[in-house]
């Protein structure tokens, strides 16, 4: 089918410069991109990738356990196991995998 259709978008130039430099890289240019994308869009029936939303940003106590993952004196003090049966077993009990 022949490209007829036009798209005008007014994007900033700086982005529009790192993005042809991307797609460069993969043997694209902005138009095949574009189609692309659109093409997704059809199949996706919505954006074919998430867009970052208030439920991507960690909330309290994942910042909290990911600042005390990066601690080493609470890393240090932290349970080990040496396999994950025996973390499941000491977690759901030594039947753990008996029960449904």
């Amino acid at each position: 089918m022949a490209k007829t259709a036009y798209i005008n978008a007014r994007v900033e130039p700086k982005l529009k410069k790192a993005a042809e430099i991307v797609l460069e890289r993969v043997g694209m240019n902005t138009s095949d991109a574009v189609t692309l994308l659109l093409h997704q869009v059809v199949i996706q029936q919505g954006l074919p990738f998430d867009v970052c939303t208030r439920s991507h940003v960690p909330n309290a106590a994942t910042r909290r356990a990911l600042r005390e993952g990066n601690d080493p004196a609470k890393v240090a003090k932290m349970k080990r196991y040496t396999s994950t049966d025996e973390m499941f077993e000491d977690i759901l009990g030594k039947n753990w995998r008996n029960k449904k």
